[in-house]
């Protein structure tokens, strides 16, 4: 196993091998991809990774590393695709707090919405809100010395 230093970030590479979210998703639900550009599905998935390249000793090349979908279930009602819009919130409220936001992604959706189980422990809209307004004072306050 190669040792990364600290600056150094790997690449995430998806695997091609999608037999999981195949295997989780209904008929319906795959042919309305297939016959609706643009459709939407929502999924929990489990992330295994598989194999690494580019940090051998004295190669120039980034470190890379090959995740595949071992595990995914995809939600098949309304109200299992409204959680998972949910949680997935409530943990883009935490990365931005965290300050490990990027710009990967297309951000949320219905952040009015609870899903109690998995945002309890979340950061809430007023958290978010508070941190950002705490983040500008301390901008503010850096600029004034």
């Amino acid at each position: 196993m190669p040792k990364l230093s600290p600056a150094d970030v790997p690449e995430i590479k998806l695997d091609s091998a999608a037999a999981a979210v195949e295997a989780s998703m209904t008929r319906d639900q795959r042919r309305g991809l297939f016959e609706k550009p643009g459709t939407v599905v929502y999924a929990i998935v489990e992330l295994t990774s598989k194999s690494y390249t580019g940090h051998a000793e004295g190669e120039e090349k980034a470190p890379q590393v090959k995740v595949r979908v071992t595990g995914c279930e995809v939600a098949r009602t309304d109200e299992d695709a409204q959680a998972l819009i949910d949680a997935r919130r409530a943990m883009y409220r935490g990365r931005q707090i965290d300050g490990t936001f990027d710009e990967v992604g297309q951000g949320p959706m219905r952040p009015d919405a609870a899903l109690l189980d998995v945002t309890a422990s979340k950061p809430t809209e007023a958290d978010l809100k508070a941190y950002k307004a705490r983040r500008e004072q301390e901008r503010r306050d850096e600029y004034v010395r």
